[in-house]
């Protein structure tokens, strides 16, 4: 047996008739925080979980390099969850290190980033390292603020990274910190 759903034709987007307890609910900025840089994995179950529920995933490796990637060449995980770095041979580590290739390679990331969640298809974005690409010089704070103010609504946006720039937990509405506590 075959079902198939008929759509209606609408004259005009106004004679849609819809609930008043549907709306849309509004995407949160989280940030999750340490000294150390190990708490990928407790962000990475957040994404799983949330692209395993039907909304599409996208995590974006700044500082992350070795794969020549880039944003042409995402990897997907499923049908929900894609997943990018820069475009270049290494990991950076070290500010002083980083040449002008690599800084382009981060930069057509973070544009292309941009570009993508403008377009509302991810429900979820994961900046990763995010905090290091703007203390290394590489991103302008004021730009990643002016970005997740202006992201659509629906977007849920999660930034990791030791030192979170001020600018950036102001705009927060979650801010987790990692640390290691050791017990006598």
């Amino acid at each position: 047996m075959v079902s198939q759903l008929k759509p209606v034709a609408l004259t005009s987007p106004s004679s849609i008739a819809r609930h008043p307890l549907l709306q849309t609910v509004e995407g949160t900025v989280q940030v999750f925080t340490a000294v150390h840089r190990s708490f990928f994995t407790n962000v990475m179950v957040q994404a799983l979980r949330i692209a395993d529920q039907g909304k599409a995933v996208l995590i974006v490796q700044f500082l992350k390099g070795g794969i020549h990637q880039g944003p042409d060449q995402p990897m997907q995980f499923g049908q929900n969850l894609d997943w990018i770095r820069g475009n270049m041979a290494r990991c950076l580590h070290n500010p002083e290190s980083i040449s002008p290739s690599e800084k382009q390679a981060v930069n057509d990331l973070w544009s292309h980033t941009k570009s993508v969640v403008s377009l509302g298809r991810y429900g979820l974005i994961v900046l990763d390292e995010l905090s290091l690409a703007v203390n290394h010089g590489i991103i302008p704070t004021q730009d990643v603020v002016d970005f997740l103010r202006q992201r659509p609504p629906q977007v849920d946006v999660i930034l990791t990274g030791p030192a979170m720039p001020d600018a950036l937990l102001a705009v927060a509405d979650q801010v987790t910190e990692f640390r290691r506590n050791f017990l006598p």
